[in-house]
């Protein structure tokens, strides 16, 4: 019997987005380059989204391709380049990727079935 983990790693995706979304929050772009501790929250959360995209990618092929309006190639990209190329994190697309990408992967989430 293989366990269904779909379910989780689509909730593991949405807790990283709002986690993101939260320690961001109320900070202006200028605060955001300056606040080390911030940076490396929010880029633990875009590493554990990307990491949770993979497996959907790598586990459920099907669904992912049903799904193809979710940027999971994008997301896993993003978690390749944090992961491997830590010290040259570019903040400032870090930055974009929550106010401007993550909103619309929230609703993009909101919208699959359960699984």
């Amino acid at each position: 019997m293989t366990l269904n983990r779909l379910p989780d790693y689509l909730d593991h995706m949405r807790q990283a987005i709002a986690d993101a979304q939260s320690f961001a929050k109320g900070m202006a772009q200028a605060d955001f380059i300056h606040d080390k501790r911030t940076q490396q929250a929010v880029v633990m959360s875009l590493i554990v989204l990307g990491e949770a995209a993979t497996k959907v990618m790598d586990q459920y092929p099907a669904f992912a391709e049903q799904h193809k309006q979710i940027p999971w190639r994008s997301m896993r990209g993003m978690r390749n380049r944090i992961a491997h190329g830590y010290f040259d994190i570019n903040l400032e697309v870090v930055w974009d990727t929550v106010q401007t990408a993550l909103p619309t992967l929230k609703s993009q989430l909101g919208t699959l079935p359960s699984a």
